[in-house]
């Protein structure tokens, strides 16, 4: 690599290169941060992070309920979710049509429910 370098008061202040070279030390550097982040995301997975299928992650970002995307990725049927977040069957539909919007309790207990936090199942603008 054929290098430059510009002094200043007898410092190292620039260094000048071929932009070919310049090119190929951006690739690499990016190419390292893919590694990295491969690394953490597999670092993460080991310490029990869940992986989010991108079904699941499409359809909340199409709009769909939340609460109902999850509890059937989950495998969970409605009297199923209801009886585990200790609300009725009808209340927990209404949740999930979007009718009404349950107190934080109720969300906690579903929340909890499908093994999630509250920012997971609530919808936001």
């Amino acid at each position: 690599m054929n290098i430059q370098v510009i002094e200043r008061n007898g410092n190292p202040e620039w260094a000048i290169i071929p932009y070919k070279d310049y090119l190929r030390l951006v690739e690499e550097a990016e190419m390292l941060n893919d590694v990295l982040d491969y690394d953490m995301a597999i670092e993460a997975v080991k310490q029990g992070e869940e992986l989010v299928p991108s079904e699941v992650a499409y359809a909340i970002l199409d709009g769909e309920s939340p609460i109902r995307v999850w509890r059937e990725y989950r495998g969970y049927t409605q009297q199923q979710l209801s009886e585990a977040a200790g609300i009725s069957k009808p209340y927990l539909s209404q949740i999930e049509t979007g009718k009404r919007t349950g107190t934080t309790e109720v969300l906690s207990g579903i929340a909890k429910a499908l093994d999630l936090t509250i920012d997971d199942i609530v919808e936001t603008d």
